[in-house]
């Protein structure tokens, strides 16, 4: 299974093409919301999320017959700024479940900058 082209489908909210990644009974819950999906309940709740979506993986990691993905997603637009870290088990190149953690891009928080604590996060791969 090709994990980014799975992105690529999810943000364009390719119905069609998601629902081949899945098993028939695969799930995926949404833990930060406390939400179970069947993959048709999936399905719909991705593809009628209102606005139009991009993004990117920023990290794939396999582990223990899991993928991991961190990917950032955001609105076209640019309004709001999220990373979803992505718990998928495969089998027979199939999605099984999943299980995502969805949260909010912002600022640390004022009693953090107050501390003055921290520096910025640099996205280049030479200062990691």
């Amino acid at each position: 299974m090709d994990i980014r082209q799975f992105w690529s489908d999810i943000l364009e909210q390719n119905e069609k093409a998601i629902r081949k990644y899945f098993c028939e009974d695969a799930y995926v819950n949404w833990h930060c919301t406390n939400e179970h999906f069947t993959v048709e309940e999936f399905i719909q709740a991705n593809c009628q999320y209102p606005g139009e979506w991009d993004g990117s993986v920023e990290r794939v990691e396999y582990a223990d017959g899991l993928v991991i993905t961190v990917t950032h997603v955001y609105p076209k637009d640019k309004t709001a700024s999220f990373h979803v870290t992505s718990f998928i088990r495969i089998e027979d190149d199939k999605i099984i479940s999943m299980d995502e953690y969805w949260a909010d891009d912002g600022e640390a928080p004022q009693w953090r900058q107050d501390m003055h604590i921290g520096r910025p996060i640099i996205n280049d791969d030479n200062d990691k």
